[in-house]
């Protein structure tokens, strides 16, 4: 008898829901996308309930195109990262939007903690950078502006977690409160070498320790999603962050794996095996899974804008109608004519780490046009890529032949020749393109006992198409360096 595996993936733009068989195959999806708010420059927020309601519909969808007499055996839930959410223990609604991870509201703050010689000590404790892109700072702002939230959470009337966490308070009811090793290692407060809430973080951020979820391992059985839902209960038997979710999908399972997630912004992770190991480059260190008892950790570098660099030639430029027009705007002409442009809407990630840093577009003539803003577009995601596996390759000593992509931007065929080409180097596509949401519903299945081991579902997992490099690498050096200027340029811009 087949098994059929729910994933809820909740992204930073929409929530989708997907049900797999046990042989990874698509059996039906739904997504909804939510509002985006932007009450003031860097600041990006979500309605928390919204996100709740895309949620429930869309996993309502999905659940009615089943076929006839099945429902699935288990349930995983991959989510956004960073992402912070406070809300009412009792009601459950936020006590303010959520506070998403791209908002770089809390830039000052972190430039003082830096000041003050704070980040040698975060940084050995969690792996991360003194940054507004994760929670911490991000929980401690919502405590010290919104009026009587320190005293009600020093009072435990108040929970915190990323979008997992409360999406699973939601679907069992308020009956869970509880994250996984990989969402908590995001927070800024999760000492990932004695794999705990660290007390001394706590402090230093001057965050109460009973707001905080309880950390499983990634395939834990959580809870189970509440019968009054959909008239039958569901066992909650994975979660993870959706990068780390994206890697398992990906098989990304031996040292030196490493994959590529280009969604709204663009996630590198590298499989670097057991131990702890500190970026030299300003990389991250991050928890990459702890499944069936193993813990593993990840090198991550992140840029913050991919997707969502094309998602502003849609409504912000309104050069394009849709992403699928990208394709053919960038094969219609040969190059763009020297244009480069820096997606630096909210600041520069890794390895910059510029959170006051703005977007640019550089090279512009009378004879630019929309094709040349739209390819450099393009190009600017595989540059920020290339600029990430060099540091990484710095940091760990491995060289990468193979890049593993996913995300909605790899159906985008002339990209991924220009992947091949930039870094020189194959780049794979997989069979399904939302490796986050199979990497989840697949773990959760492992979570349930629908299979013995990763071996069991990592057979699931099959190529659909790979790049070799067209172009020789002394092409690529000149396109490369130019692309550099530009990105210092934007950095002495923002001095």
């Amino acid at each position: 008898m087949t098994d059929y595996l729910l994933a809820i993936d909740q992204g930073t733009t929409s929530s989708r829901a997907m049900i797999f068989d046990d042989q990874g195959q698509v059996v039906t999806k739904s997504q909804k996308e939510f509002t985006q708010y932007f009450p003031k420059d860097g600041w990006v927020e979500h309605d928390g309930m919204e996100i709740i309601q895309t949620v429930i519909d869309t996993v309502g969808n999905a659940l009615q195109d089943m076929p006839a007499s099945t429902f699935p055996s288990a349930l995983g839930i991959t989510n956004q990262r960073e992402t912070t959410v406070i809300w009412d223990r009792i009601t459950g609604r936020p006590v303010y939007p959520a506070i998403v991870w791209q908002d770089r509201r809390t830039a000052d703050d972190c430039a003082s903690m830096k000041q003050a010689g704070h980040e040698n000590r975060i940084n050995e404790k969690t792996g991360l950078l003194l940054d507004p892109y994760f929670s911490a700072t991000k929980i401690k702002w919502i405590l010290d502006h919104v009026d009587g939230m320190r005293d009600r959470a020093t009072k435990g009337e108040l929970a915190f977690g990323t979008i997992d966490s409360f999406v699973l308070w939601h679907l069992t009811k308020g009956k869970i409160h509880k994250t996984d090793v990989t969402n908590a290692s995001r927070t800024m407060l999760y000492n990932i070498n004695d794999m705990a809430w660290d007390k001394d973080l706590l402090a230093l951020f001057d965050i109460p320790e009973s707001l905080l979820p309880m950390v499983h391992a990634s395939d834990h059985h959580f809870g189970d999603l509440d019968e009054s839902f959909f008239g039958r209960s569901i066992p909650i038997t994975a979660m993870a962050g959706d990068q780390q979710a994206a890697m398992i999908g990906q098989n990304c399972f031996e040292r030196g794996d490493i994959k590529c997630t280009f969604g709204t912004g663009g996630f590198i992770m590298m499989n670097i095996g057991d131990k702890v190991i500190h970026s030299q480059n300003r990389l991250l260190t991050t928890v990459a899974y702890q499944i069936q008892g193993k813990v593993a950790y990840a090198l991550e570098g992140s840029f913050f804008s991919a997707g969502s660099a094309v998602q502003w030639l849609r409504d912000g430029l309104k050069i394009i109608k849709s992403a699928h027009e990208t394709e053919a705007m960038a094969r219609s002409i040969d190059s763009t004519k020297g244009v480069y442009m820096v997606p630096a809407f909210t600041g520069l990630g890794a390895p910059h780490w510029n959170p006051k840093a703005r977007g640019g577009i550089f090279g512009l003539t009378r004879d630019t046009g929309a094709s040349e803003i739209v390819r450099a577009t393009l190009e600017s995601v595989g540059f920020q890529t290339a600029d990430l596996l060099e540091v990484m390759g710095k940091d760990t000593g491995l060289s990468c032949e193979v890049l593993r992509v996913d995300g909605g931007m790899v159906e985008n065929a002339w990209l991924l020749q220009f992947f091949a080409d930039i870094m020189q180097l194959e780049v794979i596509r997989p069979q399904i393109s939302e490796t986050t949401a199979y990497g989840i519903a697949m773990l959760s299945g492992l979570g349930a006992g629908v299979f013995d081991k990763i071996n069991d579902f990592s057979i699931n997992y099959q190529h659909h198409s790979s790049r070799k490099p067209e172009l020789v690498a002394k092409d690529t050096i000149e396109q490369r360096s130019r692309w550099k200027n530009a990105v210092n340029s934007i950095s002495y811009y923002s001095e």
